[in-house]
């Protein structure tokens, strides 16, 4: 009889252990995907030749913690980051550093808003998620319809509109928002009229 305790068998249980820990653990998934948005995956597109026409965004409604109500629509004249997430989602998790990161860039600036939408609507679990993290994120949950072009429905999405109210940025999936490059497409539609 073989020995079972041999260096290929020990190494395939590590292996499947690990692939184990990926597949139960959203929080490592996150792990994984932030490590490779360090080393440069990920990395938003921000070609602004994409804008699409004016949304008809008044109407679409977010509301937060305190009652307070936001209409996309009253927005016009700022730039509006807007990022659909949820606790339990890996990609969504990974990608809150950089949502986090950009959001400090900005967060003093009158011209540019953030909202950040908790896909479940439960914002007393959301606000307990973040104050764990040590993010001041401002999360909000929905209030009315949204446009299939703003969210269809995948998580993370993220939707940035320019001063005209136009979607100058929609992509689903885990990005580095703090990256350098999206900082400064930020910066240009803060500073385009």
């Amino acid at each position: 009889m073989k020995k079972l305790i041999t260096r290929k068998n020990i190494i395939n249980v590590i292996f499947a252990g690990l692939l184990l820990i990926l597949l139960f653990l959203p929080s490592a998934k996150a792990m994984v995907l932030q490590g490779l948005m360090g080393i440069g995956f990920f990395k938003p597109d921000t070609n602004m030749a994409k804008k699409e026409p004016e949304a008809g965004l008044s109407g679409v409604l977010f509301k937060d913690a305190s009652g307070k109500v936001v209409d996309l629509g009253a927005l016009k004249g700022k730039v509006v980051f807007l990022n659909f997430w949820a606790a339990w989602c890996p990609p969504c998790l990974a990608e809150m550093p950089s949502i986090n990161k950009l959001y400090e860039q900005f967060k003093d600036d009158k011209n540019v808003v953030f909202i950040f939408v908790d896909a479940d609507s439960d914002l007393p679990k959301a606000r307990e998620f973040m104050e764990r993290r040590k993010y001041q994120l401002p999360i909000y949950a929905v209030a009315s319809e949204i446009p299939d072009q703003l969210f269809k429905g995948s998580l993370p999405t993220t939707v940035v509109l320019d001063k005209q109210g136009r979607i100058s940025y929609n992509e689903s999936g885990a990005a580095n928002y703090g990256d350098n490059k999206f900082i400064a497409f930020m910066t240009k539609l803060r500073d385009t009229n």
